[in-house]
């Protein structure tokens, strides 16, 4: 049994109904659930039951309220940030595949904000706060990935350990591997993919926002450099692709698989005129594998992701023998 978690009113937050400092403290909890709460004994001032929503509170006084119900990131402050079921909880901790006292590494599902938009507010970057023991040590971001992909996500925990990864990432001192499933066989099986590309769509919607190829000089235009090889293949039906982006631009990886004329399956925005390969997930079918990138103590942190269930999915109904890609770095310069 988790022990319940105490709420000390302070002079900040002066003379207050309960439900009034309930809903300052976890800003989705509703009237309703605050009262079905109370009356089933789970909310708590200075160890006795409250009777009723409106009960007034002091400075000096303590509130608890069960952890089952809620999971806060307490502050100094004393304001809870956010707020996951036991179940969300269990779910993101499960994807931890590294973490020591300066980097955390998920292997993230598809589907899954890494960040915040418009309409968006279940997102990896707010959840991870759940980890954090102080103001300072929330896991912060140190790169991106798409909500469709899935794989390796890097966070720094604490504000020297992130500046140090990000300025890796910047300074292109990591090799990332991603995994693709791709419609048809590119040729030649190994090469680089490189050229302009642009911003199209809405800025304001990500999910509205493509890259469409741009001439050089054109405003706004940034390169883009991908080295790709061909693992393993289905006929010229379908093959199985290993990507590494030497730079790190907006669906890059999409972007420039369409571009050559073998999209990656399940990909709804860049398209190519093959044919879909049947029997497979409609998930997009790119994760990104793994990572070298130099620790912020010394030395070289290296980190692989499994494959999600609906890529192990399309392996097993194409014949591809995950063995193959045991080192997910043998076909490019390693960098980190």
């Amino acid at each position: 049994m988790t022990s319940p978690i105490t709420l000390p009113v302070r002079e900040t937050d002066g003379d207050v109904r309960l439900d009034r400092f309930l809903r300052r403290k976890f800003t989705t909890l509703t009237q309703g659930r605050i009262e079905q709460m109370i009356r089933k004994g789970q909310i708590r001032i200075d160890g006795v039951r409250a009777k009723k929503a409106g009960e007034r509170l002091s400075p000096g006084m303590d509130v608890t309220a069960p952890q089952e119900i809620v999971i806060p990131d307490k502050k100094n402050d004393g304001v809870v940030r956010v707020r996951l079921s036991p179940e969300d909880e269990r779910w993101l901790r499960d994807m931890v595949i590294h973490e020591d006292d300066d980097v955390i590494v998920l292997n993230k599902p598809a589907g899954i904000a890494v960040q915040g938009g418009t309409g968006m507010t279940r997102h990896l970057d707010k959840m991870m706060e759940i980890f954090a023991e102080d103001a300072d040590s929330k896991p912060r971001l140190c790169h991106r990935l798409d909500k469709d992909t899935s794989g390796v996500l890097i966070f720094g925990r604490n504000p020297a350990a992130t500046a140090f990864l990000s300025k890796a990432f910047a300074g292109r001192k990591t090799t990332k591997v991603y995994w693709a499933v791709c419609l048809g066989t590119p040729h030649p099986l190994s090469g680089e993919v490189r050229g302009w590309m642009i911003k199209a769509g809405s800025s304001r919607n990500p999910d509205l926002e493509l890259m469409r190829r741009a001439a050089h000089g054109e405003p706004d235009a940034v390169f883009a450099i991908t080295d790709y090889h061909v693992i393993s293949n289905a006929g010229t039906k379908a093959s199985w692709v290993a990507l590494k982006p030497v730079t790190g631009r907006t669906h890059q990886l999409r972007f420039h698989m369409a571009e050559m004329g073998y999209a990656i399956a399940g990909d709804g925005k860049y398209t190519c005129d093959r044919e879909p390969i049947g029997g497979l997930s409609p998930q997009l079918h790119l994760h990104a594998r793994a990572i070298r990138i130099p620790h912020p103590r010394g030395g070289v942190l290296n980190v692989t992701a499994d494959l999600p269930a609906h890529m192990v999915q399309a392996f097993d109904a194409l014949g591809f023998e995950e063995i193959e890609g045991r080192d997910p770095f043998e076909h490019f310069r390693v960098d980190a």
